[in-house]
């Protein structure tokens, strides 16, 4: 089997909007909290993140097609702020992987692998921060296999979130990989 290269590119408002609209939409998207958007509240949402510098938001490829969607996000400045004391080198996390009538066994664990060695290529992030719906089991089992470990549970405005951290090292030792 070949190995999928993923690659990531800014996520553009508009012209990615079709797209991103059909994956958070899906009922699979439940938790991305946008079951009834309409093609301009995504167009605006993400226009929103794009003049953001707090809050970006970026389109997965794999092997060059558009696969999955990243925001990387100032946990000091957006989304838990109030909700934890940040450390500096600590950045927020969300994916998406859209729903698929052809399943690749493990594609969202190679996904969230790939987010999270994109963002630690970055030397100035040290720790990953991931709030989750508590009721997402599914994300938390991806989580803990690329080395999360919950701390507790918060309650945001719009949910009852796990929160959760990966440092860099935890990361590279669920990778299996040594420093």
């Amino acid at each position: 089997m070949s190995r999928t290269t993923f690659t990531f590119r800014p996520l553009d408002p508009l012209s990615d909007a079709e797209l991103v609209h059909a994956w958070v939409t899906h009922p699979k998207a439940a938790f991305w909290m946008m079951q009834d958007a309409r093609l301009e509240d995504v167009e605006r949402a993400y226009m929103e993140i794009a003049a953001d510098e707090h809050h970006h938001a970026l389109l997965g490829l794999a092997d060059g097609v558009p696969a999955f969607l990243m925001e990387r996000y100032d946990p000091a400045q957006r989304e838990l702020v109030g909700l934890y004391e940040p450390r500096p080198g600590d950045v927020g996390m969300h994916f998406l992987t859209p729903a698929t009538d052809t399943p690749v066994h493990g594609f969202t664990r190679s996904v969230i692998t790939a987010v999270m060695a994109h963002l630690f290529e970055d030397p100035a992030v040290a720790r990953v921060v991931v709030e989750p719906d508590v009721s997402n089991t599914a994300v938390h089992r991806l989580n803990e296999a690329v080395g999360f470990v919950p701390e507790r549970e918060i309650q945001k405005p719009e949910k009852k979130a796990l929160l959760s951290f990966c440092t860099r090292e935890q990361f590279l030792a669920a990778a299996g990989v040594t420093a």
